[in-house]
């Protein structure tokens, strides 16, 4: 998983910074141990330490507003499908087979098949929705009030189509991929220059090393977030499988 595969990378990278600044040190020759070429190297690190924590919080906070919204969005998607689905109930028995053919795409939806490889659209909910569509154009309103509730069904099935496309849009990550290898390089620098002249002990080692794999955590669960149907953390499915229960009444 991509997600993973970041955090990992993160991780390594500001191990191996922090450790080889920390082991290194001696090897460098005298006059690049001095006091204030260690004085320099920190303001040079603060200024990093700044950004990298604006730069972070405004990526959480990014990554957040995108995963409530496509959580918002799943939430009016299954109330569509519901107002559909008794639109097709108050038409009639002849509006049967489409309810079932919408049941059988909610079925798959509520089983979190939204896109395939690559991000493209789910071929076979892409083909299912399709199905609904052309059985809801197959039917033959009569007289009132069967003509009104099928106009009525065309406009809603087109908020349906509407919605599952603009799911499947945010479907893909939109943190950009240099910005996360930017701020990656910031982190290493300032672990660089943490490690510098840092005392060579156990406890130190250990303190690198646990940080590296908590910032790696964090920015696991940025990009993690920024997919909301991929991975650990992911939109929940209850709302359509709400919707779901309701359509099998």
């Amino acid at each position: 998983m991509n997600e993973i595969r970041i955090a990992i990378f993160a991780f390594l990278c500001l191990t191996a910074a922090s450790l080889s600044a920390l082991f290194f040190y001696h090897r460098l020759p005298e006059h690049q141990r001095r006091g204030d070429t260690q004085q320099v190297l920190h303001l040079i690190a603060n200024i990093f330490v700044v950004m990298t924590s604006l730069v972070l919080g405004l990526m959480i906070s990014s990554a957040k507003t995108r995963f409530d919204a496509v959580h918002q969005d799943v939430h009016s998607y299954a109330t569509e499908l519901i107002l559909l689905d008794r639109m097709l109930f108050l038409y009639g028995p002849q509006a049967g087979d489409t309810r079932q053919k919408l049941l059988a795409y909610t079925e798959r939806a509520a089983n979190g098949h939204w896109t395939a490889e690559g991000g493209l659209s789910d071929k076979t909910s892409e083909r299912l929705l399709e199905d609904v569509g052309a059985s809801l154009r197959n039917l033959q309103p009569a007289q009132e009030p069967q003509l009104s509730i099928w106009n009525d069904m065309r406009d809603q099935y087109r908020k349906v189509l509407e919605l599952r496309w603009s799911l499947v849009e945010q479907a893909e990550g939109s943190l950009p991929r240099p910005l996360m290898l930017m701020v990656v390089a910031w982190l290493v620098l300032i672990f660089a220059v943490f490690g510098f002249r840092a005392p060579r002990n156990a406890i130190v080692v250990i303190g690198f090393v646990a940080a590296a794999a908590l910032i790696g955590g964090a920015i696991y669960l940025i990009v993690d977030m920024d997919a909301p149907f991929e991975g650990p953390i992911q939109v929940s499915s209850a709302p359509l499988q709400r919707a779901l229960t309701e359509m099998r009444r």
